[in-house]
């Protein structure tokens, strides 16, 4: 499954019936970082009717997923907002849509269409950026051949690195990527590279 998400926040807002709707989209990588975010954005607009939301957590093969109607009537705000993230493939964001009630009661299929076109502005304005799945790839490799290797992994993560009768180094690459590195390695190095299965 393709997933996306964001690296900074994006904030919309329209009125509806007098009705305004402030929506926030924010980046975030875990549990606890969710709940602040919730509590500033809480603090921010104190005096708001409702604070709806929902949020996606990627934790590995776990998904943390969360959704409330802030004192909305039942499935017209929450869930709405979760439906519009699960459709835009958004994972690791929290989405709250802040509402300040204005004197028009909307009605049931209202709310829902009101809270779904909120979650949907914001996201039309965002920057997606796609999540490819990592993993590690640990080679020995001679003296010899250090500047061809490092060549070839310049553009990734170094996760370690020994020196001893060879160069050992571990990089953190797209899982995707794996069996075209690892080619360009042995071709590189002539076959004298030993990559780490």
């Amino acid at each position: 499954m393709t997933a996306y998400t964001i690296n900074k926040s994006y904030t919309i807002e329209y009125e509806i019936k007098k009705s305004r709707f402030i929506t926030t989209l924010i980046p975030i990588s875990s549990l606890d970082e969710c709940k602040e975010a919730l509590k500033e954005i809480r603090k921010k607009y104190y005096d708001a009717t409702h604070n709806c939301y929902s949020y996606i957590i990627k934790d590995n093969d776990i998904d943390i997923i969360k959704y409330s109607d802030d004192g909305e009537p039942s499935k017209t705000a929450g869930i709405v907002i979760y439906d519009v993230l699960c459709k835009n493939e958004l994972v690791n964001v929290l989405c709250v849509v802040t509402r300040y009630f204005g004197g028009i009661k909307l009605g049931a299929n209202g709310l829902v269409r009101a809270y779904s076109k909120a979650a949907s502005d914001v996201i039309n304005i965002i920057e997606k950026i796609k999540i490819e799945k990592m993993t590690n790839i640990s080679f020995y490799c001679e003296y010899n051949y250090i500047n061809e290797c490092m060549k070839i992994m310049e553009r990734f993560k170094e996760i370690n690195k020994e020196f001893t009768d060879k160069a050992f180094f571990t990089y953190e690459i797209q899982e995707n990527l794996y069996d075209d590195i690892k080619n360009e390695l042995v071709k590189a190095t002539k076959g004298s590279i030993k990559i780490k299965e």
